[in-house]
């Protein structure tokens, strides 16, 4: 008995823009079906769109990948011998199948114009009729006299269109409805998207395409294609929509969707892939945190759903909140090192890790980690008068500031949150809450809002608290005369 055919996927992203965060919700379940079943993940290029396509977006579309952990077998720059996987690089082989179809009669050449269509459509509007091509160059059996071929036209079949869509069930397509589809243009130009993609998924020998359901109508073309060349077809797998909030297709105006303004942001690679994950699936049980090992385990590409999946932006807030807490201090460290350099801050690991450790239950982003935590590493400067609790004055908070400051020099040992409630606790109880931990939070931080005063003393160190009571003592002893 033959052995069954080796799963093989593939991702095929046009290079005329950034990787948007549906490409890569695909992308992500053609790799976890791949990785759970011992498959081939394959990447090529889908640049027929010669005027739009650039370089840089290819090199833009690799990095967003690389960033998220999908890595590919075959494909872009991992070339298989003999293929190309750009298909601009791949015009004399769709040639090639172009004359098989119309050597065969299941293609043949359109001498119509645009003027000459446009007139058909609009006639075809007016009796409220499907708008596909008519047919007058269907059965010629010469080409008209004084006309140039146009285009190369499918010979669609007035039949139904059928297959099985592991997401979808069962889909029928009218053959009627579709039309004589374009799939060709001139010699040495390129071909219509429908036919490339058929011929490529032939050719590099793939089982299954896993794709988004905005995809969905151009799957009857593509089988007429492969069926009429004698091909066997994949098997096809279509994907829900993603849709913003209000259940609306997500635009690329709305968030922001491409993937790599998200590393800006200082969201983990790790909590994007759990999150996409769940765009559109979820696992049998209640768990959410996955590590992308565990999920290549669990996922089933059966249990995708039919229906849009939500892009929360709070959720992946959340997720990204709780992969940061699973990172070990020196790790999260290591991660939010460049988001700091970025905005100038220098840091040593030590202290760093110390701030970490204390801060950790609170970071969202790492991005927003360093724009609001940079009073740990440079006091900004601040007036005087934020210092004097709303209920108390100067001369008070000059008192309780000097008190401070000596409560903090009789720490012996470690700075911890214990050793410093006690060493606090009669002064609190004597002046209240606020005109002691208001003006001690405003010296050691320079901010009027700022984590828990405690907890920044405790990460700054007795040392570097004492010297920024010290300027607040300046800043208060000054405004008093």
């Amino acid at each position: 008995m033959e052995n069954a055919k080796k799963i093989k996927v593939r991702f095929p992203p046009s290079p005329t823009g950034r990787l948007h965060v549906g490409n890569v919700r695909s992308a992500l379940y053609n790799w976890l079906f791949a990785r759970q079943h011992g498959g081939i993940f394959l990447f090529r290029f889908e640049d027929t769109d010669k005027e739009r396509s650039e370089l840089k977006y290819e090199a833009s579309i690799i990095e967003a990948l690389q960033w998220v952990g999908l890595n590919w077998d075959e494909g872009i720059g991992k070339e298989k011998p003999g293929m190309k996987y750009r298909q601009s690089e791949r015009v004399d082989v769709y040639e090639k199948y172009l004359d098989k179809l119309i050597a065969n009669k299941k293609a043949y050449w359109c001498y119509c114009t645009k003027e000459e269509l446009e007139a058909d459509k609009e006639e075809l509007i007016k009796k409220k009729l499907p708008q596909i091509y008519v047919g007058h160059c269907r059965d010629l059996e010469s080409p008209p006299q004084g006309k140039e071929p146009q285009v190369i036209r499918f010979r669609t079949p007035d039949a139904k269109i059928e297959f099985d869509d592991i997401v979808r069930g069962h889909v029928t397509f009218e053959g009627r409805l579709i039309g004589d589809f374009v799939i060709g243009r001139k010699p040495g130009e390129m071909p219509l998207y429908h036919f490339a993609v058929a011929i490529d998924d032939y050719e590099m020998e793939i089982t299954h395409v896993i794709r988004g359901e905005e995809h969905l109508t151009s799957t009857p073309k593509q089988i007429l294609i492969l069926r009429a060349l004698g091909f066997d077809e994949p098997i096809y797998a279509h994907l829900p929509l993603i849709l913003n909030a209000n259940r609306g297709k997500l635009s690329k105006r709305e968030a922001d969707t491409a993937l790599l303004d998200y590393r800006k942001k200082g969201f983990l690679p790790e909590a994007m892939f759990n999150f996409l994950a769940f765009l559109g699936w979820h696992p049998q049980d209640n768990e959410e945190i996955f590590t992308k090992e565990d999920l290549t385990k669990i996922f089933d590409l059966s249990r995708v759903q039919k229906a849009g999946a939500v892009f929360n932006l709070e959720k992946l807030e959340w997720f990204n909140k709780e992969h940061i807490k699973r990172l070990s201090i020196e790790e999260l460290a290591k991660r939010v090192r460049p988001y700091l350099e970025e905005r100038h801050i220098k840091a040593e690991d030590d202290f760093l890790q110390r701030i970490l450790s204390i801060e950790r239950e609170r970071i969202t982003t790492l991005a927003e980690f360093a724009d609001t935590a940079g009073f740990f590493f440079s006091l900004p400067d601040y007036e005087p008068n934020l210092l004097v609790w709303k209920e108390s004055d100067p001369v008070r908070t000059f008192r309780i500031l000097t008190e401070l400051k000596e409560d903090i020099e009789s720490i012996k040992g470690g700075m911890n949150r214990h050793a410093l409630g006690n060493a606090l606790a009669d002064i609190v109880l004597r002046e209240g809450r606020g005109p002691v931990l208001w003006p001690l939070r405003v010296a050691v931080s320079g901010l009027k809002a700022s984590p828990d005063p405690m907890e920044i003393v405790q990460a700054l160190g007795g040392p570097e608290s004492v010297r920024r009571i010290d300027i607040a003592l300046e800043k208060i002893k000054a405004h008093m005369q």
